[in-house]
């Protein structure tokens, strides 16, 4: 089994293996690519987002800079923002919804490293090498989710529909379709409803309307 194969099956890898340094090579220098580029030239920075994720939705757009770990492993869906300075992690797959927002400084990890310090720096392969292992678990994010600054998404968490993660968060475990959380750890503070909406903050809405669905 190919050393991608395992990290993609959630079992022990060594990220030192040629092919995947080459895969994060070529993925680190097109993030520098994109990063010295201005937001409006949108073809270049296309093209370079077509290069670097297995997926990029109609209608995104990411400030950066960028850092994607592989890149080839997100899935991002359409109508996608995402702010200054995200980071995604992707070992595993990271999958993001559609018409989701990030704030900046957002960074989405999904390797996992063993506890014991022996272990972290070195275990035996199935071919008796003795090798840097580590493990990775999936990201998944559902659709309509809004992140605020610097949360932080850890490996295996999913996160469902219509969800708000507060600011600084560092989201721990699996939040559930339309919560807001907050926290560190994160934790799903109340269920969004109607009554959230801002028909009921006419301060704010001013002479703005809400748009009847």
């Amino acid at each position: 089994m190919r050393e991608e194969e395992k990290l993609l099956s959630g079992i022990l890898f060594s990220p030192f293996d040629p092919e995947l340094r080459a895969l994060k090579l070529k993925t680190h220098k097109l993030n520098v690519d994109y990063n010295q580029t201005y937001e409006d030239e949108e073809e270049k920075r296309s093209k370079i987002l077509t290069e670097i994720l297995g997926e990029f939705g109609d209608g995104g757009f990411i400030q950066g800079p960028i850092a994607f770990h592989y890149g080839k492993h997100t899935r991002i869906g359409k109508n996608f923002f995402g702010n200054f300075n995200l980071t995604v992690q992707d070992d595993a797959e990271v999958v993001i919804g559609d018409d989701c927002n990030f704030g900046p400084n957002v960074t989405i990890v999904t390797p996992v490293h063993p506890l014991l310090p022996d272990e972290r720096k070195e275990m035996m392969n199935a071919q008796g090498e003795r090798k840097h292992l580590c493990y990775a678990r999936p990201v998944h994010i559902g659709h309509d989710c809004w992140f605020g600054a610097s949360v932080t998404v850890c490996p295996g968490v999913t996160i469902g529909d219509n969800c708000v993660i507060g600011a600084g968060s560092v989201v721990t475990r699996d939040i559930p379709s339309d919560s807001f959380a907050a926290g560190v750890p994160c934790r799903v503070i109340r269920r969004i409803t109607e009554k959230d909406s801002m028909i009921y903050h006419p301060e704010v809405l001013a002479d703005n309307q809400v748009i009847p669905r």
